[in-house]
């Protein structure tokens, strides 16, 4: 599912003494299928763009046009219900969205919300559990009485019971160790494959942009000022730091064993993988040299 933001602004408590701008003339388009990245520096506007994504919030100037459906400031709430199925949003800390008393019927609450038979909602429900890597009696528990990173796998398994075809992340890694958040990041990305998903990130991590997304957009003071695949949105060093933003660490060792040993990689490192192979071929030219 496409989507597009056409000269979007956006100012929070409109017409008050409290109001603010956040987002000024935004062009973005996420084409079907993509993993599309949007990083910023805190206060950029991402996690207002992030909100117009579903309608959430509403455009005070422009529109976003949302698969076949267009939003702007006078689309009624009435047309929104299809969008925000369409459309799931994995939130920073989605966990403290649970609440029900199993976690079978917290992920069967939005399928049978918008009209999915009860014998559907819990066929989605025990397929995501297996999917995400959760015990099958895990249905039966309590999810307060889970792991954090449990949990966390419940509320992931809360929206994707919607079948969404877009899957927007917003800081979906914050407060775990390195292991969990690349676990949860893979997950992630197995699924925008299997799924044929849209995925959108919202993010600080430049190493999770670099290395998942096929699009990258960049938001400073409530405008998109870029946006480019991975290798030119990173090599850009320069404009990176115009924004305030750091390429991932994998580029930064390059440029430092570069300058170091007074070479040029043939390409730009985006993963740890990348580098690594780029000084093994660097290191094997080297040899063969001598």
């Amino acid at each position: 599912m496409d989507i597009l933001l056409q000269e979007v602004g956006y100012s929070y408590a409109m017409n008050t003494p409290f109001e603010k701008r956040a987002l000024h003339n935004v062009n973005i388009h996420i084409p079907s299928g993509s993993y599309t990245a949007i990083i910023g520096h805190t206060g950029s506007g991402k996690s207002t763009v992030l909100q117009h994504l579903n309608a959430l919030l509403k455009p005070t100037e422009g529109s976003v046009v949302i698969g076949e459906q267009q939003v702007d400031a006078k689309t009624k709430g009435k047309h929104l219900r299809d969008i925000r199925r369409q459309v799931g949003i994995v939130f920073q800390f989605p966990e403290q969205q649970l609440f029900d008393e199993t976690v079978l019927k917290d992920i069967m609450f939005g399928p049978l919300n918008y009209g999915v038979s009860e014998e559907e909602a819990s066929r989605r429900a025990h397929e995501l559990v297996e999917q995400l890597g959760l015990p099958a009696d895990v249905l039966e528990k309590s999810p307060f009485d889970l792991s954090g990173g449990q949990m966390r796998r419940v509320a992931i398994a809360g929206v994707l019971a919607m079948e969404p075809d877009v899957l927007v992340l917003d800081e979906p890694t914050a407060g775990l160790d390195p292991k969990g958040r690349r676990e949860i990041m893979d997950l992630f990305h197995q699924l925008h494959i299997s799924k044929g998903l849209t995925t959108v990130l919202v993010t600080h991590s430049m190493e999770d942009a670099a290395r998942y997304a096929d699009q990258v957009a960049i938001m400073h003071q409530g405008k998109c000022v870029a946006t480019g695949e991975p290798k030119d949105i990173f090599s850009n060093e320069e404009q990176l730091l115009d924004y305030r933003l750091e390429p991932p660490r994998t580029i930064r060792l390059q440029r430092k064993f570069e300058e170091k040993m007074g070479i040029k990689l043939d390409s730009i490192s985006l993963t740890e993988e990348a580098l690594a192979k780029n000084l093994a071929l660097a290191f094997l030219e080297g040899r063969e040299a001598e």
